[in-house]
């Protein structure tokens, strides 16, 4: 049986809706050990289910055995409570981006058919590891619940969800919450209404933004439980104002000789330093209608500004075989400078990334990396082009900002139609 792409779902949530703020948290694999304690002292945190921890530490397999005892504990004493008949949830959520601007970004929160790439319906733009999905599995398993919700989008070319959406956040929300300086706004949508803004959801494919692991963790679980054919996603029109997408910077740290570094990319791309004063991402913005570029930011000596000279050949790339991926200013840099920067410090570089250009340059100031590449967002057409040609991205191309709070409601697996 084939099941709709996007349905109502009878979830579970926190009865105290009025603590909402205190019992949610950011999704499981962007928390530090840090902030987990700090969410974990409160005993009813929505972490104590996505990062479980064992009741015996010397048990590491009892974490999952322990969220399942934890959320049967929550459904006793109704910590957790059924949310009645099936249900949609409008999801507003308003957050400040780091120019300053002020955005709300409005979606719907529903119950997406959890099947293969291979049917089209549901679309990726970036490749999987196993370990996060064993590790989703494994609580999947022990709990036959999901607590978080991917992140989704939609073409919605009529522009009946976002009309639909308009409409119901008009009407009295159901909570509000805060979360990381995020504003959350929640309605409960049911009967007809539901129906007819899970078919506008469903009109067309809808395409991955977070939540790659967990959806094909989702995949799996069925084959396993063939009733469990559905995974919670906050599904977001592409044209909604409110859908931003951040860019992911490079650091590398190492030993690096500046002057070798330059040389090694003065044949692809025009080298300009950059005054100590300089606003970096207001002049990567400024070079982005002429083509790929990106900021070099140096432990010693200034910034530089690098655009990519016409004519350059991408022939030799693996990326030129895909020319999706070739078109990506991301997929460029990482191929022509990360990829360079790292053979001149003789593969010994240690690469990580954020989505904080502030962080970066810290960094970089502090000694603790090296260089800072920092990079113009990926938009969201590309990413459209990319998972319509069943592409993939780089590692770390887009940042979508903000995340979906987890915990603003459960999705029992079981028994959905």
């Amino acid at each position: 049986m084939i099941l709709r792409l996007v349905a109502p779902f009878r979830a579970e949530r926190f009865a105290a809706l009025d603590a909402l703020s205190d019992l949610i948290s950011p999704p499981y694999d962007v928390i530090s050990p840090d902030q987990r304690a700090a969410l974990a002292r409160n005993p009813h945190n929505i972490v104590h289910l996505i990062l479980p921890e064992p009741a015996d530490t010397d048990e590491e397999a009892d974490r999952y055995a322990h969220a399942r005892a934890t959320l049967d504990a929550w459904r006793t004493d109704s910590t957790l409570v059924p949310d009645g008949d099936p249900a949609l949830y409008v999801i507003q959520q308003g957050f400040v981006t780091p120019d300053g601007v002020e955005r709300v970004r409005t979606g719907v929160l529903a119950a997406v058919a959890a099947e293969p790439f291979e049917d089209g319906r549901v679309k990726p733009h970036e490749r999987t590891h196993e370990g996060p999905k064993e590790d989703r599995l494994a609580l999947m398993r022990a709990t036959d619940a999901m607590f978080e919700s991917l992140f989704m989008f939609a073409r919605d070319r009529t522009g009946d969800l976002r009309i639909h959406l308009a409409s119901t956040t008009k009407t009295a929300p159901l909570a509000t919450a805060s979360l990381g300086g995020v504003t959350i706004t929640i309605w409960r949508v049911t009967g007809p209404d539901a129906t007819v803004m899970a078919s506008a959801a469903g009109d067309e494919a809808l395409y991955i933004a977070d939540g790659h692991h967990r959806y094909e963790t989702a995949v799996a679980y069925r084959s396993e439980a063939p009733a469990a054919g559905r995974v919670p996603a906050l599904i977001v029109p592409v044209d909604d104002p409110g859908l931003v997408v951040l860019p992911t910077h490079r650091l590398l740290s190492g030993v690096i000789d500046r002057k070798a570094a330059i040389e090694k990319l003065r044949d692809r791309f025009q080298i300009r330093e950059l005054d100590a004063s300089a606003n970096y991402m207001e002049d990567l913005a400024g070079l982005r209608t002429r083509g790929t570029a990106c900021v070099l930011v140096f432990a010693e000596g200034p910034a530089l500004a690098l655009l990519l000279k016409g004519g350059t050949s991408l022939g030799e790339l693996p990326l030129a075989n895909e020319p999706t991926v070739a078109k990506l200013d991301i997929a460029r840099v990482d191929a022509l400078v990360v990829d360079a920067l790292m053979g001149v410090m003789n593969g010994a570089a240690i690469l990580s990334y954020s989505a904080d250009e502030h962080a970066v340059i810290d960094a970089v100031q502090a000694g603790t990396a090296q260089v800072g590449v920092l990079v113009n967002p990926t938009s969201v057409e590309s990413v459209l082009a990319v998972a319509d040609a069943a592409a993939v991205m780089p590692p770390k191309s887009t940042y979508f900002m903000p995340k979906v709070p987890s915990g603003l409601v459960v999705m029992p697996l079981g028994g959905q139609e």
